[in-house]
């Protein structure tokens, strides 16, 4: 399943601002600050189960209208910063949606049991003699 081949950034809505923090003489004028707000209830690019997944791992992020926020300040370029925007949604969306491996049941050798019993046999006899009876 790659995530990367849908078109999600016609689903995107970006919301620039001033970036807080220090700055030189274009602090006050340039809005490198990028929000990606990304509408996961109405997205049409998800199925249903995608959507349950996503509210379920990533919910932090997502509020109770359904919009998942991204907010990068990094860089001192809008366009970097939507850059970097982008590459973290798409990691967040490709991480939630990734299906756990499943675990396979297995035994331990026969040399290790024999290893834990002997180990378990000599601290039972290691409290023995401490015993005052003994």
């Amino acid at each position: 399943m790659n995530i990367r081949s849908r078109a999600f950034e016609k689903e995107f809505k970006f919301i620039t601002s001033r970036s807080s923090g220090k700055g030189g003489q274009h602090v006050n004028k340039t809005e490198s600050k990028v929000e990606l707000r990304f509408d996961v209830f109405d997205s049409e690019l998800l199925s249903e189960d995608e959507k349950e997944l996503l509210v379920k791992k990533a919910g932090n992020k997502i509020n109770s209208e359904g919009i998942l926020r991204i907010v990068t300040q990094k860089e001192r370029s809008q366009i970097k910063n939507k850059k970097i925007c982008i590459e973290k949604f798409y990691e967040l969306i490709e991480n939630a949606l990734k299906k756990p491996k499943e675990r396979k049941k297995t035994r331990p050798s026969i040399k290790s049991i024999l290893k834990r019993l002997k180990n378990k046999k000599q601290h039972s006899e290691k409290k023995q003699r401490r015993k005052k009876d003994f």
